[in-house]
């Protein structure tokens, strides 16, 4: 019997290969558990899904991923937030000036969230795997490691401490638009994060600085809007 004929039952007692976390056969499932979750959300997703939108046999799947589908979807979370954030550092590297990395960043990370099939159809249809963790302590995590992340790029024109404090801010107005979209402000579209930024964050950004204390951002500290609200900037 050859290896890829093993019984489904069987499959996990497969001696692993355990690929690098970037090989292309790993890299390759997780692609197909993506297209899998955009179109079935992770409850109704087997291993047999995965492996047929992977093109690959189901003992294949369990070499490169000997836990199954747990460990399959622990890494298409990881893969995404790595693709995530590998993009948002492009932008924000990219930029010349303060307005730019702030639109940049906006305007990329707005725009990944927006055009993610997997995430779209698991926040319709399974909204408490994904909006549990875009409330309360969950949520500050969330903001915690987005805000760091951005922060050091941002220093390049203030200092370390309010660069973390405003790269709090971005991504608290990109999370908040995110979970209830606005008809008036849509900062997927470069032109409106533009003025979203020149009109709100870079005067207040300004002004603090100028008076040499602090940048609070305590208003946006309060809690995301409840659905339908805008995003409380200015």
């Amino acid at each position: 019997m050859e290896v890829d004929d093993v019984p489904a039952s069987e499959a996990p007692a497969i001696a692993p290969t355990r690929g690098r976390p970037d090989s292309p056969q790993r890299v390759r499932v997780i692609d197909g558990a993506l297209a899998c979750l955009a179109r079935h959300g992770s409850l109704k997703t087997t291993v047999d899904d995965i492996a047929r939108a992977s093109g690959v046999s189901r003992a294949t799947v369990y070499r490169a991923f000997p836990g199954g589908r747990d460990e399959i979807l622990g890494a298409v979370v990881d893969t995404e937030t790595a693709r995530f954030f590998s993009a948002l550092g492009v932008r924000l590297g990219s930029a010349g000036t303060l307005g730019e990395a702030l639109v940049g960043g906006i305007v990329e990370a707005s725009t990944r969230l927006r055009d993610h099939a997997a995430l779209h159809f698991l926040v319709e249809h399974e909204p408490g795997l994904i909006l549990g963790h875009l409330a309360f302590a969950d949520s500050e995590r969330l903001l915690a490691v987005a805000s760091g992340f951005a922060a050091p790029f941002l220093a390049r024109w203030m200092p370390p401490a309010e660069a973390e404090r405003v790269a709090e801010w971005a991504a608290r107005i990109v999370l908040t638009y995110a979970i209830s979209p606005s008809d008036r402000t849509d900062p997927c579209d470069p032109v409106q994060a533009a003025r979203l930024v020149d009109m709100f964050m870079l005067p207040g950004i300004d002004a603090l600085q100028s008076a040499g204390g602090p940048i609070d951002i305590t208003p946006f500290r309060g809690g995301l809007r409840a659905p339908g609200g805008n995003v409380p900037v200015g």
